[in-house]
């Protein structure tokens, strides 16, 4: 039986309401819908009214500039509605930002009552609790109010110092004996005036099927994590830092949960982890981290026993569960791409003929500098090989552009790339310097006005493909997953915007010539938030929502398509 966690210790008295803001990517979600079903099991509450909870839970991002300025805004903003409002009311700062400065935020930030880690997820009715008990015990006037700009200098400031560990700093990072085994746990209640911090300082968590959760998504469609933090050395990416190592689920676990998702009705399992093509090699017997180039990668999977788990076998099994779903492979690392997951693929019905695989740069003087593990001929070999092997198969990509060190040349070199090789999908970032990473610290560091220009560049020449791809689907059926009815915004302005993919697109003007009435689906080739749409033109209440439907394409908008039902 279960306690619920109630404003006064007298039984009978209302339990606490606590809202919550998540920020982020797909994995943030995740851990977000753990918060909420962990929550949900301890008698709590949830609300979308700010102002009428007893708790505001912000779950935050740090994985690049904007989206920790982001971060450090809703935390403001939460504090702010707080003092105005609802005194009494605790707010509580999760995810990677803490994770990131678990030691400096609780002295920029004392108006906040408690700072929670990555590991910390399942445990957060504990935090709830201390942190009311912390809001409880402060004075009801007003605090000092927390200043912005101190804020973002300070971490700023923090990043330039790149207080790492002596370990990180090692080239060999992820093959050190202490790389993901420091399991200290902060459990330190500060004094009355201060925040109460519980950050882990290398996280190892993973959820399991037993791990409480609340879906966000709709009903048809679900992430599940296989996997989490990295092993990749990166040189632009501070997730290993904040994540931690590479830790795979097992796979029965991962397969009683599709089971009881696709019982519930989901049609779309989107898979999810930092690398998902690493998945189960960390299971492997006195496995070694320092496998991140292809070779190192290949000769680890060769050498795997038979019945070994990996990405491939996990797609298999979910393959061979019965219902009518897809499955979504999202996040995987060009150098871990093999022959057998490509077969796997391949001959995976149910696995959506769909590819995420982040490429950064095809330079191979920008691909060394970024410490990616693969060259320019690895990767236009890679891709004509997926492109055989796996026929209808859409790629999508992101690239950055600014990086240290980029040349004009090496710029050209991956702007041909992109018009000769014609991605279904792509997505640029303007690079962001993380400070407390390599690259932040190389020389050759280029202006924002540089940066800016070069993404542009990307995106025009994306639009050219885009537009030509969209054209080529007119006159063809798809299977589409019908998501619900289109509002009239959705019409006037077919808008995808996702940071952690770069920025897909930006508003598609030619939509607005759309009239009547439109139900809004999904291909296979169209990730959920970050990919196109599928506009249907049909009676109203004639299509299955949340279910799988024939439709005939008429038309497109530069990134979208204009259905029919077929038949």
């Amino acid at each position: 039986m279960t306690k619920k966690i109630s404003r006064e210790k007298n039984a009978g008295r209302a339990p606490l309401r606590v809202g919550l803001i998540s920020l982020g990517c797909a994995k943030n979600l995740v851990d977000a819908e753990i918060m909420l079903g962990s929550l949900l099991k301890s008698g709590v509450e949830i609300t979308n009214d700010a102002t009428r909870a007893d708790a505001v839970i912000v779950n935050t991002c740090s994985f690049i500039d904007s989206a920790q300025e982001e971060s450090v805004d809703t935390i403001l903003e939460s504090v702010e509605l707080r003092d105005a409002h609802q005194r009494g009311q605790a707010v509580i700062v999760s995810g990677c930002l803490p994770q990131r400065f678990r030691a400096e935020l609780p002295k920029l930030m004392p108006e906040v009552d408690a700072f929670m880690g990555i590991d910390q997820v399942a445990n957060v009715s504990e935090i709830l609790g201390k942190a009311v008990a912390n809001r409880a015990s402060k004075a009801a006037g007003s605090g000092t109010p927390i200043k912005k700009g101190t804020v973002v200098s300070r971490l700023n400031e923090l990043e330039k110092g790149g207080a790492t560990g002596g370990h990180e700093k090692a080239n060999a990072v992820r093959g050190t004996a202490k790389f993901g085994r420091t399991k200290t746990i902060l459990g330190q209640t500060v004094p009355v005036a201060g925040p109460f911090l519980e950050v882990t300082p290398r996280p190892i968590f993973i959820p399991d099927f037993d791990t409480p959760r609340f879906r966000l998504t709709p009903k048809h469609f679900a992430y599940v994590k296989i996997a989490e933090g990295c092993n990749h050395p990166c040189s632009f990416c501070i997730i290993p830092r904040m994540r931690g190592s590479h830790r795979s689920r097992p796979q029965a676990d991962i397969l009683k949960e599709a089971e009881a998702l696709i019982a519930d009705g989901v049609k779309e399992i989107n898979l999810i982890s930092q690398d998902s093509t690493y998945y189960g090699l960390d299971l492997r017997p006195n496995h070694s981290r320092a496998i991140s180039s292809p070779e190192k990668f290949n000769a680890a999977t060769q050498s795997l026993a038979a019945d070994a788990t990996t990405i491939c076998t996990l797609l298999r099994e979910l393959n061979s569960l019965k219902g009518d779903f897809w499955i979504r492979l999202l996040y995987t690392h060009p150098a871990h791409w093999t022959d057998e997951l490509i077969q796997t693929i391949a001959a995976c019905q149910k696995v959506a003929r769909y590819v995420d695989m982040p490429l950064q740069h095809i330079h191979d003087n920008m691909l060394e500098r970024m410490r990616r593990e693969t060259s320019q001929q690895f990767i236009v070999d890679l891709i004509r090989r997926i492109r055989t092997g796996i026929p209808g198969i859409a790629l999508r990509t992101t690239f950055i552009v600014g990086f240290p060190g980029e040349t004009e040349a090496s710029f050209k070199t991956l702007l041909d790339f992109i018009r000769d090789t014609k991605f279904e999908r792509l997505g640029v970032f303007a690079y962001s310097k993380e400070d407390g990473t390599r690259a932040g610290a190389m020389a050759g560091q280029i202006s924002n006005r540089i940066r800016q220009k070069r993404r542009e560049l990307v995106m025009h020449a994306q639009h050219q493909v885009a537009v030509a791809v969209s054209e080529s689907f007119v006159g063809r059926q798809l299977k589409v997953l019908v998501e619900g009815e289109a509002n009239a915004r959705q019409l006037q302005n077919a808008n995808v915007r996702s940071w952690e993919h770069g920025l897909i697109r930006e508003s598609d003007q030619d939509a607005s010539h759309m009239k009547g009435h439109y139900f809004v689906g999904r291909g296979e080739a169209d990730a959920p938030d970050i990919d196109g749409r599928v506009y249907i033109r049909a009676p109203k209440g004639k299509m299955p929502l949340g279910k799988f439907a024939r439709v005939k394409i008429i038309g497109h908008t530069d990134y979208d398509l204009i259905a029919e039902p077929a038949g």
